[in-house]
């Protein structure tokens, strides 16, 4: 029996509106759907098929682990943790780095050691955490109110004191609220699903000014921009700018879910045994997969192609834009790139997805207003001229109705 999309409505829970049509079989940048109709995908997941689908190192890594040591829990080490750790770790700032499954795990992760961290040095009054307005930071209850986005938030009852909002690339905003209460500010180096919105040196320069006067902790949200995703390996290596804290996730696994949180030694011993865990976190099978895709994406070759394609990608999106005339701005770094509509489309991003998906084009959307591009680090040259041919059929499609 071959299920359908249909099948959802009928079986799972409504929070998702995924599209008409179900992918089964993916390899590289493209994918085949039920029906054996190909599509180039620019998706990636949501930025997180970093090497795209199926792609041999990865294949490999999960076989052999899986012919190997499936889970054994964190009452005990094992061997493809350690060797993603010391990868990540020899590859950053980072001393010491805690496994999870998921970005808003990560997130969740380093915001309670943030706080612990704070009040175990400075006391009870010392647990104030400030987020941008717009940003996301995850789906656990704290995490989501932590992100800056009351919709998201909203209708849930009773949210977590101690949050407040500063703007975004407003580092006046920041300083009107940071004080010696606060334990941290989060903040993504670009905001992703706020509509692909990269903040600028100088805002982040004025954060990590400011954490220093007032002895808070910076964190960096990397989920969606880091392994390789800004042709640096993290983003916060393209602003010269170090947080104290990291999560990262998406792209870690390339496609098996995976998170982290990286952080120094000094603050890592605020985590003591038995003050945060996961039963999944760090088991074999994922970390021997991030582990395959670290040493892939971490590598000039590639990290150099990501910014090859996004001059490559930005080019393809202007050229298309002169003769549609959709867009007022594109933006991004790497291949993270927004194109948000001009003024008088507003609203209709996911029209445009649609339309895409009937040329064979799998696109994201970040927020009504944006397109987004997340596309595998090492997509081939021929699938990105193909994507925008088709992309450029739905847009003119979406200009002329």
């Amino acid at each position: 029996m071959t299920l359908s999309r249909s099948d959802f409505d009928q079986y799972m829970v409504p929070n998702y509106a995924p599209a008409a049509f179900v992918p089964v079989r993916g390899a590289g940048s493209r994918v085949w759907d039920q029906a054996g109709r190909e599509y180039v995908d620019f998706a990636g997941g949501i930025a997180v098929n970093s090497l795209g689908h199926c792609h041999p190192a990865l294949v490999s890594a999960l076989t052999a682990q899986a012919n190997t040591l499936w889970h054994v829990s964190n009452v005990f080490t094992n061997e493809p943790a350690l060797a993603l750790a010391q990868k990540i770790v020899n590859a950053t700032f980072a001393d010491r780095v805690f496994f999870c499954n998921s970005g808003a795990e990560a997130n969740e992760a380093a915001l309670k050691l943030a706080r612990r961290a704070a009040i175990e040095r400075h006391g009870a009054q010392k647990h104030k955490v400030l987020s941008a307005l717009n940003s996301f930071h995850g789906r656990t209850f704290f995490t989501v109110c932590v992100g800056g986005q009351p919709k998201y938030s909203d209708g849930f009852g009773p949210k977590p004191a101690g949050i407040e909002y500063y703007e975004y690339n407003n580092l006046a905003s920041l300083e009107a609220l940071i004080d010696d209460e606060t334990a941290c500010v989060i903040v993504e180096p670009i905001q992703g699903e706020g509509g692909v919105t990269p903040a600028s040196r100088e805002f982040l320069q004025g954060v990590r000014r400011l954490c220093d006067q007032h002895q808070a902790f910076l964190i960096f949200d990397e989920v969606q921009s880091g392994v390789g995703r800004t042709g640096s390996l993290y983003a916060y290596m393209d602003y010269g700018v170090t947080p104290d804290i990291l999560s990262s996730a998406k792209g870690l696994g390339g496609g098996f879910p995976v998170g982290a949180m990286l952080t120094t030694a000094d603050l890592a011993k605020h985590l003591a045994v038995g003050t945060h865990g996961t039963t999944y976190g760090g088991n074999p099978l994922a970390c021997a997969v991030a582990g395959a895709v670290f040493d892939v994406v971490n590598s000039p070759e590639v990290l150099a192609g990501v910014k090859h394609k996004h001059q490559q990608i930005v080019d393809a999106i202007a050229a298309i834009n002169a003769r549609v005339g959709v867009f007022k701005e594109v933006r991004g770094m790497g291949l993270l790139i927004g194109a948000e509509l001009k003024d008088e489309y507003a609203g209709q991003a996911r029209e445009i997805l649609a339309l895409s998906a009937l040329e064979g084009l799998m696109v994201l959307m970040a927020g009504p207003n944006v397109i987004r591009f997340a596309p595998s680090l090492v997509i081939a040259d021929a699938d990105i001229t193909e994507g925008f041919a088709r992309f450029e059929r739905a847009l003119a499609a979406f200009a002329g109705k």
